[in-house]
């Protein structure tokens, strides 16, 4: 094993090292800032392999969470540690929404495809939530400088599961010159058009239903155009919510192809919504995004 020492942060840093864990050939850490996008402290966990902590550039993966998720679900049930140490991948998993602490109020509800734990990553116009949840300038421009200004970052690529699938196949194409490549696991393909998306915008955007067509995947696709080589896309054939229309797997695969924008999409035979099913297949990802870092 690589003898390294947990880098320290320069003195002017704008974050807070939480905790730091040596992983395999790396170590996984957590940090907390104040963002002046969300107004609250926010929180996120990066995997830094030995070559970044001895000062090499690397290839990143920005990974965004489901509904009701935070930083410590994927980092701790996901598993992509090891093949990102066998890589040399960076691996940053920022929280789902700001939420209320330390004083600072931020609204909620009790719906969980609404309030706190939600976001769809999108940036909220009506009160109360414009105040707090402005979570697409938040992952695309303030997180994402200081990804960048902060760690030994090459490049970045984005995925994600369930809600954070539909961000990063929405982020992905509207902001395509700050990813090098985009993979979904399970995502929300037309968020516009879903029981949980449809509550989620009525709060968010009010009816203004041309600000709902800007926050969903499908329509994002169709409106960008062919933006990457390939995007990889895994769907469990036996989920719930891909039973219940919440998914709408297919109106991905239609946005795609009326774009000629090429998709790897693979329904697994079994496999349901759970970190199980992430466990399963995170690491076909993990090579996706490597092997496109390396054309970029």
């Amino acid at each position: 094993m690589s003898d390294y020492t947990t880098p320290k942060l320069p003195a002017n840093s704008k974050l807070t090292q939480v905790s730091a864990n040596r992983c395999f050939e790396g170590e996984q850490h957590y940090y907390r800032h104040e963002s002046s996008v969300t107004k609250t402290l926010m929180t996120f966990s990066i995997y830094l392999p030995d070559e970044t902590l001895a000062g090499q550039r690397c290839p990143a993966i920005l990974y965004l969470s489901g509904l009701t998720c935070n930083a410590d679900n994927v980092t701790h049930k996901a598993h992509f540690q090891q093949k990102c140490s066998e890589l040399g991948m960076i691996f940053i998993a920022p929280d789902t929404s700001p939420r209320s602490s330390e004083g600072k109020d931020v609204p909620d509800d009790e719906r969980y495809f609404v309030g706190q734990g939600a976001s769809y990553y999108v940036d909220a116009t009506q009160a109360p939530w414009a105040d707090n949840f402005n979570m697409q300038s938040y992952i695309v421009d303030e997180l994402y400088d200081l990804l960048r200004s902060e760690f030994a970052i090459i490049s970045i690529g984005i995925m994600g599961h369930s809600m954070g699938g539909h961000g990063a196949l929405m982020l992905g194409f509207r902001f395509p010159s700050k990813f090098v490549s985009v993979s979904a696991l399970s995502p929300v393909c037309a968020a516009s058009e879903s029981a949980w998306g449809q509550a989620a915008y009525t709060e968010y955007f009010g009816d203004d239903k041309s600000l709902w067509a800007q926050a969903d995947a499908a329509q994002t696709i169709k409106a960008a155009g062919r933006q990457y080589a390939s995007i990889l896309v895994d769907q469990g054939g036996a989920d719930d919510f891909l039973a219940e229309d919440q998914l709408q797997t297919l109106k991905l695969q239609e946005a795609c192809t009326a774009v000629d924008q090429p998709l790897t999409l693979r329904y697994q035979a079994g496999h349901d919504h759970s970190y199980y099913f992430i466990q399963t297949f995170i690491t076909d990802h993990i090579w996706h995004h490597w092997r496109m870092a390396q054309l970029s």
